[in-house]
């Protein structure tokens, strides 16, 4: 699923833990006292990354500027940092001070933080120097005080990203972390990430073992998936599980709530069990038990991310009339506007809890990264979260390649590549598209989503389950100059036939490792669709769960308008969509990108 119409990020530092998503474990802080300095360092850390806060204190003379030095005992990496330009050379670190913090009184503090990856043991270092003199010797040297006022106490949060412009007030307040339970900025940063158990066992018991405790989404995809269908787990049992994993510590479980009326318009093999006009049902028999649910006192400690109904507004962007790829069931759910009245009444719903987090579908950059198509997008989106109850409060952000395989960055060329004269949109993969990966499409949509009326405080998270596109076949530089369309095809990692194919495609691999904050404005990298899980049978199944044949899961099938009349791309002898593949499962554990060691 999720799909449509076709006609890297070149800055910034991309974070891929090998673990799940940040989890907070806290580790005992390490200091080391001195006449002149003293470092506190503490580490909040998970399988196989840790976030570390650093605290200055200057006990010696006043500083304008610093620099701070340690060696790791381990093999600790420093991936991404914050308040400190931090560089690393082999074991040793050094971090120092921007424009804005430099200046240290004789007993004043400043701080700063970086995430970090690890494997075997994240042993904290104890030794430090400042300034070249060491935490613990004599006094520390850097000159006399300038004019500007030094901040008194570190910031408040930590950006999970390198700030681009310092603050033009120095911040004055300490760090705290939330109580559990309290709505926070991103709700993947310094939490574990819920591992489904249903799904951790058919991955370990298919040859999964690495990828067995990663974090994955659980699909409530029909009424009956709230209490559990064939004896399996309900949405009761899950965050009983969820509270369990968290230990009282800060966790995020992911729900796909999936379940429209006349859902997934313009195609068949995820359609759903509520016909056209079934709206009151969808809100009382399905949205309002989940929201009774996730509104439990037992539940409030959780972070619940809540994905509101992929396809369903891009679909009425795109399909709903007046395009090659429109479909008449697209333009009745526009008509009859129940794709809208849904998810704001989920919006309003489950927006009004205080542990939840709600982040609308939006497609990916191969449905809606044109100007014709972004902006009626946003404008969409806008609308359905100020209408019908919903307010922009309820929304915390976008999600963009669910339970797609689009790249999350294309590393071999960009959008305003030029070859011989002629832009690489007008390569036939490209087709005139604005953006030629994830990153930039999700970056380029939040800034259209804020320039027509969202918070700038909206965040965005990108589906990577399956999107890593690795193993022999994966280009290692641009293609050939020879043309545009040389240049895209020898270099794209993305090898589908088209852009527009969406049904479990051959040669696809598992992406980036669920990460939070792995870059500026993107919340997190999730997994949203569970690596192993069909997304359409490539025959027709009998079943009772509302799920059709589509034609574009049929191996054979050469293509519709939404994929340019290419063939499929789809493998073989797949089941219904949810249920186990385990010849795509293999695929994608043998093309994972960066690869399971």
């Amino acid at each position: 699923m999720v799909r449509r119409r076709t006609a890297a990020l070149a800055a910034g530092l991309m974070v891929v833990a090998s673990g799940g998503v940040a989890a907070a474990l806290s580790s005992p802080s390490a200091s080391a006292a001195t006449a002149g300095c003293s470092v506190n360092y503490s580490v909040n850390q998970w399988d196989s990354g840790f976030t570390a806060n650093v605290t200055i204190t200057n006990t010696g003379p006043a500083l304008t500027s610093w620099n701070l030095g340690w060696t790791f005992a381990g093999n600790q990496k420093v991936t991404q940092g914050w308040n400190a330009t931090i560089t690393q050379t082999g074991a040793s670190v050094s971090a120092a001070s921007l424009s804005y913090n430099g200046a240290i009184a004789t007993g004043g503090t400043t701080s700063f933080g970086f995430n970090g990856s690890y494997s075997g043991t994240n042993t904290s270092p104890t030794s430090f120097t400042l300034n070249g003199v060491a935490c613990g010797g004599g006094g520390t040297s850097g000159g006399s005080t300038g004019g500007t006022t030094p901040p008194t106490t570190p910031p408040t949060t930590p950006p999970t990203t390198p700030p681009t412009t310092p603050p033009t007030t120095p911040p004055t307040t300490p760090p705290t972390s939330p109580p559990p339970g309290q709505k926070v900025d991103n709700p993947y940063v310094g939490a574990k990430g819920y591992v489904n158990s249903e799904w951790s066992a058919e991955a370990a018991a298919d040859g999964g073992q690495a990828i067995a405790n990663s974090s994955t989404a659980v699909w409530l995809d029909r009424i009956a998936a709230i209490n559990g269908v064939n004896g399996g787990m309900g949405l009761k049992a899950h965050l009983d599980a969820a509270v369990q994993q968290a230990a009282g510590q800060p966790l995020t479980i992911e729900l796909v709530i999936y379940d429209l009326p006349g859902r997934d318009c313009a195609a068949l093999a995820s359609n759903g069990e509520l016909g056209p006009t079934e709206i009151g049902r969808y809100q009382t028999d399905y949205i309002d038990p989940i929201a009774a649910l996730e509104g439990n006192s037992a539940y409030s400690k959780l972070r619940i991310v809540n994905i509101i109904e992929p396809d369903s507004l891009p679909n009425l962007v795109t399909n709903a009339g007046g395009t090659d790829g429109s479909t008449d069931a697209c333009a009745t759910m526009k008509a009859n506007g129940n794709y809208e009245k849904g998810v704001s009444y989920a919006l309003s719903k489950l927006g009004a809890l205080g542990n939840t987090y709600n982040y609308i579908d939006a497609g990916h950059h191969a449905w809606l990264g044109w100007d014709s198509n972004l902006a009626p997008a946003a404008q969409e989106f806008y609308k359905v979260a100020t209408s019908n109850g919903a307010s922009l409060a309820d929304v915390q952000g976008f999600i963009t390649n669910t339970a797609n395989y689009s790249a999350t960055v294309e590393p071999n060329f960009k959008v305003t590549d030029n070859v011989n004269g002629t832009s690489v949109r007008q390569s036939k993969w490209v087709d005139w598209n604005n953006y030629v990966d994830e990153q930039s499409f999700a970056l380029g949509l939040r800034n259209q989503l804020i320039s027509d009326g969202f918070p700038s405080s909206i965040g965005m998270l990108i589906d990577t389950g399956r999107n890593g596109w690795g193993g022999s076949s994966r280009p290692t530089g641009p293609g050939a100059t020879t043309s545009v369309d040389t240049y895209v095809d020898g270099g794209r990692i993305d090898r589908r036939i088209h852009a527009g194919n969406w049904c479990n495609q051959s040669g696809a691999g598992i992406g980036a490792r669920p990460t939070a904050a792995p870059s500026a404005n993107i919340d997190a990298y999730v997994w949203i669709k569970p690596p192993g899980e069909s997304d359409g049978a490539s025959q027709a199944i009998s079943n009772d769960e509302g799920k059709g044949f589509d034609q574009m899961c049929d191996p054979t099938y050469g293509g519709n308008a939404r994929n340019g009349n290419n063939a499929t791309g789809a493998l073989p002898n797949s089941p219904l969509a949810g249920h186990w593949f385990s010849a795509q499962f293999h695929q994608l554990i043998a093309n994972a990108y960066p690869p399971l060691s």
